[in-house]
């Protein structure tokens, strides 16, 4: 039995994991994200010293710890060789063999995530294949999208996906487990992971690359394509310049009133508390975004890359994971933070309220009292929605509120709420009077109720 173990960190609120191989005393550590305190963590916990650290490719969904994490270890930082970064790097080929203790690893050119994307065979020794670190490229039971670098790539990529995939599946052996980075919720993945583990032989089975004609694969992949995150346009410009690791320093602690002012010169604050409470009373301006896993990706979409914000909640520790979750995608510049505890905006002069509401009393108000707004994604929409809605999706809501009729009240409804929520507190932000369509959590719903929708 192999000595060889490989330990997975798990990222959900990006959808992405990272990994530590080691053989008991060596390591190579495989598309760290950039709070590195994590992978030092498990390094301290089991007594390693990291060799390598890889990189599958330069990350669009966010900004790596791998360059950061190498300097400080004194670790060998490796990328494809053909990569443009603006640092001392060990640049590998296809072909390439890094040692590291008992382990051996070999460098796999697998382009179509990315043109320059490497894959990383995992073995011991004698030669045996263990693992593979396969990034974007051969997930779960689907693939890396293809048209992150432009859509001028999207076809050829796509192609190239789709022979890099079957290299991976004709030359490591079936039994090697694949490790993927993407696949688990990030929007770098085609379609999301299908199971939690996987073989290059049970790949073999069920991923399109390998069941389905050249010619599926493309139209399945292509057509699927779905919008990702704006934020996305930011991330390989600051990978290659070898970003810095994450900093947990508090910003400043603000009073009421000081962030009072700044959201009346325009600033962005950004509100953690859950939806009831938010709703119920805040600072107007103000933006809800509750602390959940998707956190990065809604602000990333719907907040400007380069603003400052100031984040706002009721517990300490929410304002630490937040700051957390946004760093890892480059949202370091944070003016502040307030701590809001029950009725602290009670009697401000910027104090607000958002009705809630649910379908069934959305039902109740006539077609001429009101407008109805659908801000989840178009298959969603396309899939049923309700009879006199008007469909923007959230993350669009910036660029189309001109499509929003102001004259009556904006009932707003998604899927669960919590788009629903960024987006009211967006329209209140911008004058209109939204109503937030919360059919999932009023007293009195019977639990598991579909929200009422019309197809069509």
């Amino acid at each position: 039995m192999s000595s060889i173990d490989v330990i997975t960190i798990e990222t959900p609120s990006l959808g992405d994991r990272s990994y530590v191989a080691h053989d008991g005393t060596k390591a190579v550590v495989v598309d760290p994200q950039r709070d590195i305190d994590r992978v030092l963590d498990v390094l301290h916990e089991h007594g390693l010293d990291v060799t390598h650290v890889v990189e599958t490719h330069i990350h669009n969904d966010y900004v790596t710890g791998g360059y950061a994490l190498a300097t400080m270890l004194d670790a060998a930082y490796c990328l494809n060789a053909d990569d443009e970064v603006r640092f001392d790097r060990s640049g590998l080929t296809d072909g390439d063999v890094l040692e590291s203790g008992l382990m051996r690893v070999r460098a796999l050119l697998t382009p179509g995530h990315t043109p320059t994307h490497l894959s990383y065979v995992l073995l011991d020794t004698e030669g045996n294949e263990l693992g593979v670190f396969t990034g974007g490229s051969m997930l779960f039971g689907t693939v890396g999208r293809t048209d992150l670098i432009g859509p001028h790539m999207t076809e050829e990529l796509a192609k190239h996906q789709f022979h890099s995939v079957r290299r991976i599946a004709a030359e490591v052996d079936d039994g090697a487990t694949v490790h993927p980075t993407h696949g688990f919720g990030s929007h770098c993945s085609a379609t999301q992971a299908t199971k939690q583990s996987s073989t290059v032989g049970t790949e073999k089975g069920d991923n399109p690359a390998l069941v389905k004609s050249e010619e599926e694969f493309l139209a399945e992949l292509i057509g699927g394509l779905t919008p990702y995150p704006t934020y996305y346009r930011h991330m390989a410009p600051a990978n290659v310049l070898g970003p810095e690791a994450f900093d947990a320093t508090p910003p400043r602690d603000f009073a009421l009133d000081e962030v009072a002012a700044l959201l009346q010169k325009g600033a962005w604050v950004i509100d953690l508390r859950n939806r009831r409470d938010f709703n119920a009373s805040f600072l107007a301006g103000a933006i809800n975004a509750e602390l959940r896993n998707d956190l990065p990706n809604y602000l990333g979409w719907m907040v400007p890359f380069e603003e400052h914000l100031v984040l706002v909640a009721d517990d300490t520790a929410v304002l630490d994971e937040a700051q957390r979750m946004l760093s890892r995608i480059g949202f370091d510049r944070l003016q502040g933070r307030l701590v809001a505890e029950a009725g602290a905006f009670a009697g401000h002069a910027l104090e607000r309220a958002t009705r809630i509401a649910n379908f069934d009393g959305l039902a109740l108000v006539g077609t001429a009292e009101r407008t109805v707004l659908d801000v989840r994604d178009a298959w969603e929409h396309e899939s049923g929605h309700h009879r006199d809605a008007i469909h923007v999706p959230f993350h669009e809501l910036p660029e189309r509120l001109d499509e929003v009729p102001r004259e009556l009240p904006v009932w707003v409804y998604c899927a669960t709420g919590a788009r629903a929520t960024i987006a009211a507190s967006f329209l209140a932000r911008s004058g209109f009077d939204p109503v937030l369509i919360d059919d999932f959590c009023l007293p009195g719903d019977v639990p598991g109720r579909e929200p009422v929708v019309t197809a069509g």
